[in-house]
């Protein structure tokens, strides 16, 4: 019982790192309904300036977040004022998809560029340090990590339901024309938009970087099944991503131990597939209307 309950809090914890990741890409597809791919290169942007804070200025990797999320923020909303605005007019969500792929491969380039393909590790400071929680044994910054996550979710439900400016972000996702007409500047909202989605995967970088080595590759696979939790959750649903977050990280835990390692990402992969054949809009979607980003 002991062993299986150490497999489940481990697929809790690995759930609560791809929750807060997906949170900033369900966001912005909830809003913008741009299929951000450059989301994975904005979270290794954000661990490069992470393990810089860390060893150049001597920080700790959680004061970094002073630095990280304000860049992070910028990050998103030059990216989406002057590469995506230019072309949502076109209605071809074919262009935007592109655009976000080359961003995403410009990114990938500059840091080969700056850093080299050697990996670099952030200092854990601590964060590695096992914790005995009854039968079963954590690191403190997965715990971190899970914190970090539920308080996000909640945070972005709680902004979205009760400002002013979330019930406008909200009015934007829902009727962008009604929006308009309301007096409610929709390109403003969606720069805001994607700026909030970037510094949440900030947020991410910030605490994954002590755990996790730094690459220009280092987003591709968290993206990727990040884009499982968002469809598996419901495009468009903050409290369906953090669900299907800790699911595919029970599924990852529960088949790496039992199965095989080499078979974790076939069944991800396998029940993305599955939602997609069964049930596209998710566990909390409607139909691809994507109004659900309130609580």
């Amino acid at each position: 019982m002991d062993v299986f309950l150490q497999v489940l809090a481990n697929g809790v914890m690995l759930g609560g790192l791809f929750a807060i990741v997906s949170v900033g890409l369900t966001l912005i597809f909830g809003i913008v309904k741009v299929v951000n791919f450059a989301h994975g290169e904005f979270l290794m942007v954000g661990m490069y300036l992470t393990y810089l804070a860390v060893t150049g200025l001597g920080l700790h990797p959680f004061a970094a977040l002073i630095l990280v999320v304000p860049v992070l923020f910028l990050l998103g909303a030059l990216t989406q004022r002057f590469l995506i605005q230019p072309l949502l007019a076109a209605g071809d969500h074919h262009i935007q998809i592109f655009a976000t792929v080359g961003l995403s491969t410009v990114l990938i380039n500059l840091a080969l560029l700056l850093f080299g393909a050697d990996i670099a590790n952030t200092p854990p400071s601590g964060l590695r340090q096992p914790l005995q929680i009854g039968p079963v044994r954590v690191l403190l910054g997965q715990v971190v990590i899970l914190g970090a996550a539920i308080v996000l979710v909640a945070g972005l439900q709680t902004f979205l339901a009760r400002t002013r400016t979330g019930r406008a972000i909200r009015a934007v996702a829902q009727n962008r024309a009604a929006a308009e007409l309301m007096g409610i500047d929709v390109n403003r909202i969606y720069a805001l938009t994607f700026g909030i989605g970037a510094a949440c995967v900030g947020v991410a970088a910030v605490l994954i970087a002590p755990l996790y080595p730094t690459s220009p590759n280092s987003g591709t696979y968290f993206v990727l099944i990040a884009f499982v939790v968002v469809v598996l959750g419901g495009l468009g649903s903050i409290r369906g991503a953090f669900v299907g977050a800790i699911l595919i990280g029970l599924i990852d835990s529960v088949t790496g131990f039992y199965v095989g390692a080499d078979m974790r990402e076939v069944a991800v992969f396998g029940v993305f597939l599955a939602i997609l054949i069964l049930k596209p809009s998710g566990l909390f979607g409607r139909q691809l209307r994507l109004s659900h980003v309130s609580p």
